[in-house]
Order: structure tokens, then sequence, then C-alpha cells
């Protein structure tokens, strides 16, 4: 069930005037960023996207309108993710005071389970991200043909148009983040700054999403 390059072009238009203007990821990426590094930010990065794709399978096989008319999962969703980013902010702001002379843990184990926690939190962020849900509901059924096949095989493959888009996007921004990052390493207590801005921005971001209320 091939797609048409009008369907793709369309949907790509329709997604980058949406993902180029700065959101929730973006400042989730570039708190990750400022507060981490660049390895870490680009693992958040390649974490939200699995775990935005996660949830347009969610809602290739249908169960986008019932989440829709769902609002107690979505709001459970909503503060789960509020939560976590809270939490990942509150990590950062304590791991501060070592942000001026990181080290390599000992620990061979240890420094495997740095990258897939960091995968592990993006993951986490993109699939309990409510507006994910309600974006792929909302705009991916717009540029499905039902004559033309199978409709959640169309809604599985459109998705990764924003997904990719999203990929790209974020990980230009986590860069930029991770460069003003590196421009203080060798300055301690500006680094600690840079990382303390981090932490709260994520914590800023994770309060925010907690008292928004979502779209209609």
């Amino acid at each position: 069930m091939p797609l048409t390059v009008d369907q793709v072009l369309a949907l790509g238009a329709t997604c980058a005037v949406i993902i180029l203007v700065p959101g929730p990821s973006v400042l989730f990426i570039v708190g990750r960023a400022l507060a981490h590094g660049r390895r870490t930010a680009l693992l958040s990065v390649l974490g939200n996207a699995v775990g935005s794709l996660l949830a347009a399978l969610v809602i290739a096989v249908g169960l986008g309108p019932v989440l829709q008319r769902w609002d107690v999962v979505l709001e459970v969703v909503k503060v789960a993710g509020a939560a976590y980013l809270v939490w990942l902010g509150v990590q950062a702001l304590r791991g501060a005071g070592h942000a001026a002379a990181p080290q390599e843990p000992a620990d061979p184990a240890v420094a495997v389970d740095r990258p897939r926690r960091a995968l592990r939190d993006g993951v986490v962020v993109g699939v309990s991200n409510p507006k994910v849900f309600v974006m792929f509901a909302a705009v991916l059924p717009q540029f499905v043909d039902p004559a033309a096949g199978s409709v959640p095989a169309q809604m599985a493959l459109l998705s990764l148009v924003p997904v990719l888009l999203g990929l790209v996007c974020d990980s230009g921004w986590g860069l930029a983040a991770a460069r003003v990052r590196t421009a203080f390493v060798g300055r301690p207590s500006r680094l600690r700054t840079v990382t303390r801005v981090g932490g709260v921005s994520m914590i800023g971001l994770g309060v925010v999403t907690a008292v928004t209320g979502r779209h209609r």
C-alpha cells in the first residue's frame, strides 16, 4: 500500500509548520542538553521520537478517537508525564554540583546504563505527552485516502513523516544548546549555573504541562 508523493508532501508541509514552532519537546531537549550535555540530549531526542511513534501507532490501530473522548485517561497520562519531567529536573539540579568536573564512572555497568536511561527518559516523555495523541488523531486522518487501501497501514506510514521531522528539528535544538553548555566547560560556577537552568526549565515544563488544559 504505497503512499503518494502528494500525501507525504502535504503532510510534511503541515507538520513542518507545527514542529518548527518551539514547543514542549524542544524545551525538554534544550533542558536536557543544558543539564547533561550533547550525548544525553541526542539520546533523549531519539527516545522522544520513539515515544511519539508508539503514540502514533496507538492512533493507527484505532484508539485515537477513544482516547480523545476518554478525558480521564488523557488527564492521567498528562499528570504522569508532568511528574516525570519534574523528577528529571530535580535530578539535574541535584547533580549540578558535580557538573563542573564530569568523570566517567568507574563501574562499566553504570557507564552502559546512563545512555539507556537517557533513551528511556525520552521514550517516557514522548509517549506520555497527551498533545502527541491529540495531534496525531486530529492531523493524520486528514491525509489518509480510504480508497488507497488499509487505513491503519496508511496512518502508521504517515506517522513517520512528523516523527522524522521532529527528530531532525529536535536534534538541531539539542546540538545548539549543548554547544552553549560546552562553551562553559572550564568555568565551574557558570557550568553549574547552566546545568541548573536546564533542571529548572524541565521542572517548569512539568508544572506548565500539569496545569495546562488539553486542546479541544
